[in-house]
């Protein structure tokens, strides 16, 4: 018989315990949850339905989603992809469903389901859960691993899984067992911005826009935009803080962003309005929206321009062409994306074998999850990486 800790009572720590605990119902697993509540971030995930993974089933084209992590995760995902996590849940009497956008969610559109699912196999393996109780104190001696923890207990282990994600003061304890940890900063953030170009069209959302740093093109991303109270939010702008999320907390979250709006290099844009007027010369500028941009969002960036088409000098078509395909913004700082906040740092991956999920430093110690330096943009990715991480782990010991 074994003893296993789990540290950290999240998504990742109940997906080691349960599958360490099916492969093995003869060993003791515990919990320990240093709050007074459970699987807090699935529950808020996906609005309060819970984004299970994605449906990306290549996985060379899966781990491209991951900023941090695309290389060390090829391996493990063929071993554990969204494929087996789909079929995880249905075993266990959880239909998995798929949108338009490839995201996953539980058939019945609440987290609650994913959260009933890992308690009712916890309990029905007989793992023990033992919350408001944190670790001070990790130490390897004569085989084994001594926990001393926050309500003053000694715990003797003989592996210990950390999944406690952004946790400061475990990231402390591991580098006090010589792990590397990678200084985390923010990833998955909206963007402030204040400009009369965008002020009053909260909600105006751009199906396929792209947008990249001034200061660097090559972190570009593109996708749905939305315009919000604050700023600009939306996938391409999730996405584009998750690649570029150590260069943009350098810049203390101070830059200019490019904006193209309608993801059409410059000479097709002016070649565009260029034939437009000479096929409707007559038409109103303003109420004549083209490449399918909002009517209001093209009011704003075209009013400087003359009424009709017609009236549309050279030098009028090249500063349109260029609003609609290089508008910049100066961005101010950053937002939360509502309730979820994804952090990139971590456990210093190189110090990890990912065949194992075992620390390359200290005997019988395991990562999974969001504790690893390793992140990925929004739609289910990130707990994909936390089921993988977390079942191999539980496989290995």
């Amino acid at each position: 018989m074994k003893n296993v800790v789990i540290i950290g009572g999240g998504a990742a720590g109940f997906f080691a315990a349960i599958n360490c605990g099916e492969k093995n119902p003869e060993y003791k697993i515990t919990i320990l949850e240093k709050s007074s509540s459970l699987l807090s971030k699935v529950k808020i995930s996906g609005g309060g339905r819970c984004n299970v993974t994605h449906a990306c089933f290549d996985t060379r084209e899966l781990v491209k989603f991951y900023p941090r992590g695309e290389k060390q995760l090829l391996g493990p995902f063929t071993r554990f992809n969204p494929s087996n996590t789909i079929a995880w849940f249905k075993a266990r009497g959880v239909e998995i469903k798929r949108e338009n956008d490839g995201r996953m969610f539980p058939a019945t559109d609440s987290s609650q389901t994913i959260i009933d699912c890992f308690l009712s196999g916890a309990k029905r393996l007989g793992v023990k859960i033992r919350v408001q109780c944190g670790v001070d104190k990790m130490q390897w001696a004569n085989g084994s691993w001594q926990l001393s923890t926050s309500t003053n207990e000694t715990m003797i282990a003989d592996a210990v899984i950390v999944t406690t994600g952004s946790s400061h003061s475990i990231w402390k304890r591991l580098e006090q067992l010589g792990h590397k940890i990678v200084p985390p900063v923010p990833s998955l953030f909206t963007f402030n911005i204040t400009d009369n170009r965008i002020k009053g069209l909260e909600g105006l959302s751009v199906e396929k826009a792209r947008v990249s740093l001034l200061s660097n093109h090559k972190l570009k991303t593109t996708g749905p935009l939305l315009i919000t109270h604050w700023g600009m939010s939306g996938p391409a702008i999730l996405r584009l803080s998750a690649w570029a999320a150590r260069e943009l907390s350098a810049a203390n979250h101070k830059f200019e962003l490019e904006v193209n709006w309608v993801n059409k290099d410059f000479t097709t844009v002016k070649e565009t309005l260029k034939q437009f007027k000479q096929n409707h010369p007559k038409k109103n500028i303003s109420t004549s929206p083209l490449f399918e941009i909002p009517k209001r969002l093209w009011e704003r960036l075209s009013e400087n321009n003359t009424k009709n088409f017609a009236d549309l000098s050279n030098t009028q078509i090249d500063s349109l062409a260029r609003e609609l395909t290089a508008s910049r913004f100066l961005v101010t700082g950053k937002s939360t994306n509502k309730d979820e906040f994804v952090t990139s740092g971590g456990v210093d991956l190189a110090e990890v074998d990912f065949r194992t999920m075992q620390s390359k430093k200290v005997p019988d110690l395991y990562f999974a999850g969001e504790v690893l330096d390793v992140d990925a943009i929004t739609g289910g990715f990130n707990f994909q990486a936390a089921w993988t991480t977390a079942f191999i782990a539980s496989q290995t010991i």
